[in-house]
């Protein structure tokens, strides 16, 4: 029994140790585990997460946005982001500001002028035409300019000489670099680039009345036409006393002269009287046919549509020689140095002026705005017609501002928009309408003045206002300017 009890104690104890070393393997077993997973979940910190993966590589966002979008796209163009608005522009137009800006912030828009400014026959009406268009578009640009633009016309004026070539080669010139042309100066220069202009899309106000611009989508007119002018200067003076049995005119040969001839032509069918055309060509020297014309031809009323010197020469020499009739002046054959001249005597007493407007001195605002901005200047006319040739450009770059387009092909749409303008009382409210026909876009009214020495501009107005015979009242334009219908 007593051998028995010492086995079983030593396998007792034998038990109890196995279970112990059982047990201490166990728990260095499980501490193992345990650094392990801290190990692992070490690492997997260290390691980027599938997300993070993701988030290393360029999402497809941030692949967009290094390519420049549309609307980046858009900005590089020439828009006037910078200048002004939403507003495409192209050649004459510029994100950086005008010459000696009056709003430095602005954009430039730049308006050619080609002009009769030094030896041409009409440089003295054509220096104060450019000077009052520079002061107009002053005033628009201390105004704060156009859609976030200043206008600029100094910066490509040029001089034609009255010469259709040397207009020609001066608009070839600088039309790469303007939007539109704030002047064109004379009808024969205008049609020598005329074709180019429509090709271009170069909008052009005109310094000329020939009815063609009537049928033109180009140029972009103000008031009565030559013959128009000519048919109310002949009902004006029917009305007011002159017995007219028969009209002559003398005339340069072309869309000017032609134009006050056929005016004159028309006069007289429409009213029962007798024509006599005589053309003569520009220079006081090539007068003497015309002069014998109008002292032997038997007329009461000599229409007369060429320059001033020459007008003045037929006037003075006819009235020497014995002629008592009247003449009658288209707008351009007139200008105040006339009362000054040896002429001067035959001019105040003999002489009526037909014009597309009221002169310098009336009181309307526009030609009180026009004084204004020009300032210690000599009344002429010259001012009033440039001032407000400018009326009609200025509504057809403010319309294509609003349409959001200052290209030239927008200038031309915009034309077609323009069904009104606001000459601030300088014309009859109700015309400007560049949108019509030739008939309805014709201005039937006139104003008539006579020649005097109480104003600087040396004409007064007879009309007081303006005046519409019936005689072109009832005038149809038909397919083509009244010139080309006029067979003498």
């Amino acid at each position: 029994m007593r051998l028995h009890s010492r086995w079983a104690k030593l396998a007792l104890m034998l038990a109890l140790l196995s279970l112990i070393a059982t047990a201490c393997r166990s728990d260095e077993g499980g501490g193992d585990t345990a650094s392990e997973d801290d190990a692992a979940e070490e690492a997997a910190e260290e390691e980027p997460t599938d997300d993070e993966m993701v988030e290393e590589e360029p999402t497809d966002d941030e692949m967009v946005e290094e390519e420049p979008t549309d609307d980046e796209m858009v900005e590089e163009e020439p828009t006037d982001d910078a200048a002004g608005g939403d507003v495409t522009f192209g050649p004459g137009v510029t994100e950086e500001a005008c010459p000696d800006a009056v709003n430095p912030d602005n954009g430039c828009i730049y308006l050619g002028t080609i002009s009769d400014l030094t030896v041409g026959p009409f440089a003295a009406l054509a220096v104060p035409i450019t000077d009052a268009q520079t002061a107009f578009w002053q005033t628009v640009n201390e105004d704060g300019g156009i859609a976030g633009f200043d206008i600029n016309t100094s910066e490509y004026t040029r001089d034609n000489q009255y010469n259709p070539e040397v207009h020609s080669q001066q608009y070839e010139e600088i039309k790469g670099d303007i939007l539109a042309l704030a002047q064109s100066l004379g009808s024969p220069t205008t049609f020598a680039i005329l074709e180019d202009l429509t090709a271009e899309g170069i909008v052009t106000a005109p310094a000329s009345w020939t009815s063609a611009w009537l049928f033109s989508d180009i140029i972009v007119e103000s008031g009565n036409t030559y013959c128009i002018e000519t048919m109310n200067g002949l009902d004006y003076l029917a009305e007011n006393g002159d017995e007219i049995g028969t009209v002559m005119a003398v005339h340069y040969p072309g869309d000017y002269g032609e134009d006050g001839a056929a005016g004159a032509n028309q006069w007289a069918e429409a009213n029962g009287a007798e024509f006599i055309d005589v053309p003569t060509t520009p220079g006081a020297d090539n007068q003497g046919e015309a002069i014998g014309q109008v002292v032997g031809g038997g007329a009461d009323v000599v229409v007369v549509t060429t320059g001033p010197t020459d007008a003045g020469t037929v006037v003075g020499q006819a009235a020497a020689q014995g002629f008592t009739g009247r003449f009658l002046f288209n707008s351009p054959s007139y200008n105040p140095g006339l009362v000054a001249s040896p002429a001067a005597q035959a001019v105040e007493s003999l002489v009526t002026v037909a014009g597309p407007w009221e002169p310098f001195q009336t009181d309307t605002p526009g030609h009180q705005a026009m004084r204004d901005a020009l300032g210690d200047v000599e009344g002429n006319d010259g001012y009033t017609s440039g001032w407000i040739w400018s009326y009609a450009l200025e509504a057809v770059i403010r319309q294509a501002a609003e349409n959001g387009d200052l290209t030239r092909e927008g200038m031309v749409a915009a034309v077609a928009d323009v069904t009104e303008i606001d000459y601030e009382g300088m014309l009859p409210e109700g015309v400007g309408n560049l949108a019509g026909d030739a008939n309805g876009s014709a201005v039937r009214a006139t104003s008539i003045g006579v020649p005097t020495t109480e104003f600087p501009s040396g004409l007064a107005s007879a009309s007081d206002g303006f005046y519409e015979g019936a005689t072109a009242a009832g005038f149809e334009f038909g397919e083509a300017p009244c010139y080309e219908n006029f067979e003498g």
